[in-house]
């Protein structure tokens, strides 16, 4: 039979459904006027000029309203029931408080089910949200009145277990009647987080106890989360899962590196072993295939990809807390020294996944968690490799000043030694060794190889100061390094990583063998052989071939020092490079480059320990001249001959200032006279080059610095020089019709007229009246005037000549 309701109940249903509709009514005349409006602007404007169409804010729906108030109406009686238990609970006897506090929670948590049943959902919501408080309040009342001597803390344990399973059951009363509710059932997740951890603290089980309380938590935790199906319940869960989780799995990590012998480091090593399986556990059921089926008919691809995030998380965290189990019972078992050993072999052992039957996800995460633990085993031993290969740096200083007493001393001349065990070497080798054991792909083989390439060069690098081996083997170490890495990059077709270690390896072992003059000369004369027989083959001349320039350089210098030479006589055999690399240049087709800029790098060198002695920085300057020159004559380096010029036209200022020479004439003509035979022999090669282009350089050189000098010489000699000079220049300019030697020197012959006259006319103006000065220039412009244009006719012929003239 049909329910027919009451009329008040009729009227008020058709009351609300009238309601909604005008709300929808509402909302749909918007959206129409808006549209309206957009169509007869676009109608008006131009189709280029149509504005981007911004739909007007939309009103908050009617529900987001209802749920507002709703919350805002339960969040109000909950505070209230707050204040009325919390302080006019002593108004009322022991009766009234249990008949108030009871019937309101019972009336509260039974309001839902009619309003599900008359399709008020968001309002039940909101009234069970305030009955759960209520309950809540409950639990305090009835410590606050039966239960006033218990502890609190197992109190408040026992309270939030009952509650959590009241309101699962609440959750479940409901859904089998009326149906679910969204808020029950994550409360009750919630609360569940507490009892294990209150229960704990209050047995006084110590952090043992409370560490293993919260990793039982976050296990089940983790079965609710891989098991429950509602998207609230599945994520509240999992933030639970991961909260305690992490908490728990961070303070047994700390309580095993605190342990102090076997039982402590066992009791923490189980704790992390239970925090393991339950993320390897998580990360399993994440790769089932059940999972993955659900995951995608959900909520499509991107929770299934979520989802396999989280399970390779899990899993590498699982991989990463069973190392730190099994290496903090090592690091008790083992002297101090083999900690960093112990958690490494730990770590290569989590690589027997590999041939495990395990799920993809979980067998990567391990191998991503040893990957993890190696690294950080080899940043371990980065401290000591660091100090071996810098800490030779400090001899720079004090070069020759005694041999060490042995390797460890000759690498901490100005750097202190890392307290670090010698145990720590081993990680670069084992890593080495894992790399170019497993990986046997095309893709990771190179890489690995070039890993363990790396690792192992570093510990062979540290390994005779890390041991204190004698300052013989300090060298010998470097120097079989360095003739292997040679040999390994003569013989390979992409030599880049051997010859870079080979030539770090020469480098440090130069510096090394700093603190003995005998050393010193005896390794940087075989490291400039090897590397020269190594520039033999073409593919390795374009490193080896420089190297070996530089390393012969610093022989030089280092021959100059034992000889008791000055810097400025250094100079001379440090010459001997730049020769070496011009001569070498033409014949290392692929290394010419390089090496020509090593030789004049070293030339450079050259020029620097000569600066403090003039004239043998002249002859030094002549002679790098004379390589420039040498260079120049090959047909690719025809430009170096300007450097050439310059080099010479420095060696002879040099010479000059070294003499006291003051006659700037004597510094100058040295560069016009060149510089004027180049011009005509351009001229007689390329007839259309302009003269400013051929002559005015060489001119300017000279003229410009004579003029100058002349301006203040109290002599007539110089000004009557430079006026000849100048009207020399002027008149062979004009009979070759070249316009750059007119016009110089006629301004400078007009211009050192002028400084000559100079003296006569300030002496005959002194002897004019005052007047005749203004009337004379009057007279001039009046004369300007009157021919004016004949003068602009004049000034357009003379234009036109210069003009004609090349």
């Amino acid at each position: 039979m049909t329910h027919v309701p009451p009329p008040a109940e009729e009227l008020r249903l058709l009351d609300a459904e009238l309601w909604h509709l005008d709300a929808r009514r509402l909302q749909l005349l918007n959206r129409r006027a808006w549209l309206v409006s957009t169509l007869q602007s676009a109608a008006q404007l131009p189709a280029r000029q149509v504005p981007p169409a911004q739909p007007p804010r939309p009103e908050p729906a009617a529900p987001r309203v209802q749920n507002m108030l709703l919350l805002l109406g339960g969040v109000l009686l909950t505070i209230a029931a707050m204040v009325f238990t919390l302080v006019s609970w002593g108004h009322l006897g022991i009766t009234g408080r249990a008949l108030v506090l009871g019937a309101l929670t019972l009336a509260v948590l039974a309001t839902p089910l009619p309003l599900l049943r008359r399709g008020l959902r968001s309002t039940a919501e909101s009234v069970a949200g305030l009955g759960l408080a209520l309950t809540a309040l409950d639990a305090y009342a009835l410590h606050e009145t039966a239960f006033t001597g218990t502890d609190g803390t197992a109190y408040a344990a026992a309270a939030t277990a009952v509650l959590a399973t009241v309101w699962a059951a609440y959750d479940r009363a409901l859904t089998a009647t009326s149906g679910p509710l969204r808020l029950p059932l994550p409360a009750a997740l919630t609360t569940a987080q507490l009892p294990l951890l209150l229960w704990a603290i209050a047995a006084d089980a110590g952090a043992y106890g409370v560490t293993a309380a919260l990793l039982l938590t976050a296990g089940l935790d983790t079965i609710v989360a891989l098991r429950g199906t509602a998207g609230s319940v599945r994520f509240v869960a999992a933030l639970g899962a991961y909260g305690t989780g992490a908490w728990g799995a961070l303070t047994a990590g700390w309580l095993t590196w605190d342990a102090a012998g076997p039982s402590a480091a066992a009791r923490a090593a189980a704790l992390l072993t239970l925090a393991a399986a339950i993320a390897v556990g998580a990360a399993w059921r994440g790769e089932s295939p059940a999972d993955g089926d659900t995951a995608t008919s959900a909520n499509g691809t991107s929770k299934a990809t979520a989802g396999g995030v989280a399970a390779g998380v899990n899993a590498v965290a699982g991989g990463l807390l069973l190392v730190a189990a099994v290496g903090g019972l090592l690091r008790t078992a083992l002297p101090g020294g083999w900690t960093v050993p112990g958690y490494l072999a730990c770590g290569v052992a989590l690589l027997g996944a590999l041939r495990a039957p395990l799920p993809a996800t979980v067998r990567r995460g391990f191998v991503q968690a040893s990957a993890a633990v190696q690294a950080v085993a080899v940043a371990c031993a980065l401290p000591l490799v660091s100090v071996a290969l810098l800490g030779p740096l400090g001899w720079t200083g004090r070069a020759w000043s005694g041999v060490p007493a042995d390797a460890r001393a000759a690498v901490t001349a100005d750097t202190p030694w890392p307290p670090h065990p010698a145990q720590l070497l081993l990680a670069p080798v084992v890593v080495a060794a894992v790399l170019l054991v497993l990986a046997r792909s095309e893709t990771w083989r190179p890489r690995a190889t070039t890993g363990a390439t790396v690792l192992l060069w570093a510990t062979a690098m540290a390994v005779a100061p890390t041991l204190q081996l004698p300052y013989t083997v300090a060298l010998l170490l470097p120097a079989a390094v360095t003739v292997a890495t040679l040999a390994a990059a003569a013989f390979r077709p992409r030599p880049l990583l051997p010859t870079a270690l080979a030539l770090a390896t020469s480098v440090v072992l130069a510096f090394l063998a700093l603190p003995s003059e005998a050393a010193t000369l005896t390794l940087l004369s075989v490291l400039t052989a090897l590397f020269a027989t190594a520039s033999l083959r073409p593919h390795l001349a374009p490193v080896t071939a420089p190297t070996a320039l530089v390393h012969a350089t610093a022989l030089a210098c280092a021959t100059g020092a034992a000889a008791d030479w000055s810097p400025q006589y250094t100079a001379l055999p440090v010459l001997a490079i730049p020769v070496a690399a011009a001569l070498l240049a033409p014949r290392l087709a692929h290394a010419r480059v390089p090496v020509e800029v090593t030789g004049a790098a070293a030339a450079l060198l050259a020029i620097g320990l000569a600066v403090t002695d003039p004239p043998m920085l002249a002859l030094v300057l002549a002679l790098c001249g004379v390589i420039a020159a040498g260079t120049a004559v090959r047909p690719d380096r025809r430009a170096v001959g300007y450097a050439a010029a310059a080099l010479f036209v420095l060696a002879t200022w040099v010479r000059l200032a070294a003499w006291d020479v003051g006659t700037p004439e004597a510094y100058t003509l040295p560069v016009t006279i060149p510089a004027l035979l180049v011009g005509a022999l351009r001229r007689s090669r390329a007839p259309q080059t302009s003269s400013w282009t051929a002559y005015a350089p060489g001119l300017t050189a000279t003229l410009l610095p004579s003029l100058a000098a002349a301006w203040d010489d109290v002599h007539w000699t110089r000004p009557l020089l430079l006026g000849t000079a100048a009207l020399l220049i002027t008149v062979l300019g004009a009979r070759h019709r070249l316009q750059a030697p007119l016009v110089l020197g006629g301004s400078v012959l007009a211009l050192d007229a002028l400084h000559e006259l100079a003296p006569y006319l300030v002496q005959m103006t002194d002897t004019l009246p005052r007047w005749v000065p203004p009337a004379l220039a009057g007279l001039l412009l009046l004369a300007l005037g009157a021919t004016y244009e004949r003068r602009i006719r004049d000034v357009r012929r003379v234009r036109e000549v210069l003009g004609r003239m090349n």
